[in-house]
């Protein structure tokens, strides 16, 4: 079915051009002119689409054609942006950039959705140059449709007339030019932005980002250049069941905070009922019949963590009891017997993986794998390969080794690069825990597999 959805991709040159600032700067100035945006992030981040909701108002959805195929990738999109009046999608590192042969880079997908591209340029320190490294961009794929650019960091109206009319020598539009602007930096931490969850000033940074960009960008001319993307084939829609049979506990608070929208979606798809609750303030586990744990920053409350013993207790009589449990990277790091922060200071956590965890000053591990499961979990049997993605600064059984009895490996990890796999996580019976970040909507087999066992512990606990 073609649909004519307004689109356009904000890519940049590299990493640190500003393009999250440029994106967010867009989606509220956008709404603050009535428009429905839709927001998209290239690749596996969390952290960039929290800002994108408090700019637009609507959840930001993430495009990765590693985490999920081509064909669900574009039914997340056609699904999420069929209201919108208008879509962007930003774009990840820099344009060309992503995993081996291009794998769900900003180029890829701006080709796979037919979107045009405008190419975010850090201008700071740079003239003529800047011109010279958009006509390069431009020319290494002419299948990718760079419409125009956006110069950023700019230091004064002279700097931004150089390289504009070199830029125009070479008939390349600019569609903005921000200048320098400290108020509008976001605040970091080590796994990038600090998320929106944490940032109480969240709300007053991106309102200044939105008049700032508002000012700086020709914002009539992007969305005439988003009206202008031609009709695209997108595929059906897939509609939520009637009756949900189970009912799963997913962990969302300040310190659990990593869940792509489209995964949680493909759980209830798969017949769930999502209840969530916050492992910090709650005192207890709600009532459900499985237990999901994401990933987020639980080594920044370890203390509150640790401090909340009735709800350690409560996760842990639910795991006794031979509740599913599955956990990704944070989720993991608080299932296990102590977590060491980044100052060394010792918390116990719930105790359900009979190993540690420790905080490093550098970060361990990012990329994309493959995950081959080494035995029977609750995500489905032995042999079974998910697509997941990395990226911890903590290490598993830093205090003492993991005996291969005590402590079974749920995956052997294939990384894109060349490196000689490992085994990693943690499953045995009804617990499953790994560094591995999933997206349901890419595994949706996985999905279905939890949600029956969960059925199954409800059947048995019902008898």
């Amino acid at each position: 079915m073609k649909q004519r959805i307004p689109r356009i991709v904000i890519a940049a040159t590299q990493s640190g051009s500003g393009k999250t600032t440029i994106v967010t700067g867009l989606l509220a100035a956008l709404k603050e002119k009535g428009l429905k945006v839709q927001s998209y992030k290239v690749g596996p981040d969390y952290i960039d689409p929290g800002y994108h909701e408090i700019a637009s108002g609507r959840p930001g959805h993430n495009l990765d054609t590693w985490l999920v195929t081509e064909e669900k990738l574009a039914e997340i999109f056609a699904r999420t942006a069929g209201d919108a009046d208008i879509a962007i999608i930003e774009g990840v590192m820099g344009l060309y950039d992503g995993g081996r042969n291009g794998i769900s880079s900003t180029a890829s997908v701006a080709k796979l959705l037919n979107a045009p591209v405008l190419l975010v340029i850090n201008a700071k320190s740079m003239g003529e140059s800047a011109a010279a490294l958009a006509l390069g961009f431009k020319q290494y794929d002419p299948t990718v449709n760079i419409a125009g650019v956006i110069l950023n960091r700019l230091g004064s109206p002279t700097h931004r007339q150089m390289i504009e009319e070199a830029l125009e020598k070479l008939d390349i539009p600019v569609y903005g030019a921000v200048g320098r602007n400290d108020k509008m930096n976001m605040p970091e931490r080590h796994l990038g932005l600090l998320p929106v969850q944490e940032n109480n000033s969240e709300a007053e940074v991106v309102a200044e980002i939105g008049r700032t960009v508002g000012a700086s960008v020709n914002l009539d001319r992007i969305i005439q250049l988003a009206k202008d993307a031609p009709e695209i084939e997108l595929p059906g829609q897939s509609e939520l069941p009637a009756e949900r049979r189970v009912r799963i506990a997913v962990a969302r608070d300040d310190a659990f905070t990593f869940y792509y929208p489209e995964s949680i979606y493909q759980l209830e798809l798969a017949g769930a009922e999502i209840i969530p609750f916050s492992p910090l303030h709650d005192s207890e586990m709600p009532a459900a019949d499985g237990l999901i744990l994401g990933g987020g920053f639980p080594e920044m409350f370890a203390s509150e963590l640790y401090g909340n013993e009735s709800m350690r207790c409560s996760i842990g009589k639910a795991a006794e009891s031979g509740m599913p449990i599955y956990a990704e990277c944070g989720g993991f790091m608080y299932l296990m017997r102590e977590m060491v922060d980044f100052d060394g200071n010792h918390f116990p956590m719930t105790g359900i993986v009979p190993g540690a965890v420790e905080m490093n000053k550098k970060l361990q591990t990012v990329g994309y794998v493959a995950a081959t499961m080494e035995r029977d979990t609750v995500l489905g049997k032995k042999g079974t390969v998910l697509h997941g993605h990395e990226f911890h600064f903590s290490s598993e059984c830093a205090s003492e080794s993991c005996d291969p009895e005590e402590y079974p490996r749920a995956f052997t990890f294939q990384r894109m690069r060349k490196i000689p796999p490992y085994l990693a996580g943690y499953a045995k019976g009804n617990i499953l825990g790994s560094y591995l970040h999933l997206h349901f909507a890419g595994s949706p087999e996985a999905a279905k597999y939890f949600v029956g066992k969960c059925s199954e512990y409800r059947c048995q606990r019902e008898k």
